[in-house]
């Protein structure tokens, strides 16, 4: 499954260089990282709303949740690109946090 994260980050790497118009990737980098910010903020609105209608809602409802987090994802990959970090570096925390306790994880911060 980790393989998909690697492939988006080949893409992502490549993209990051290429011309503006050419790819939408390159079109983020080109405006900078507000305007990066801006869909991370967008596409986590949009994955709150769909989460509440999934909440109470069929499979339909459900596919759109996973479908906004997707956007969410990509576009906090992007983020991290531009700021020369990658996915690797955001699963090792995770891994270092594993087996610790929220409440203590959240306490050392």
């Amino acid at each position: 499954m980790s393989d998909i994260l690697e492939r988006l980050h080949d893409v992502l790497e490549e993209r990051r260089h290429a011309a503006p118009e050419d790819s939408y990737v390159a079109a983020l980098h080109h405006k900078g990282l507000n305007k990066i910010l801006e869909k991370v903020g967008e596409e986590a609105t949009e994955t709150l709303l769909a989460a509440k209608d999934a909440e109470d809602g069929g499979d339909e409802q459900r596919q759109a949740l996973v479908a906004e987090t997707a956007d969410l994802w990509f576009h906090s990959l992007v983020m991290l690109s531009h700021l020369d970090l990658d996915h690797r570096q955001v699963l090792d925390e995770l891994a270092r946090r594993f087996g610790v306790s929220g409440h203590d994880e959240k306490a050392a911060r």
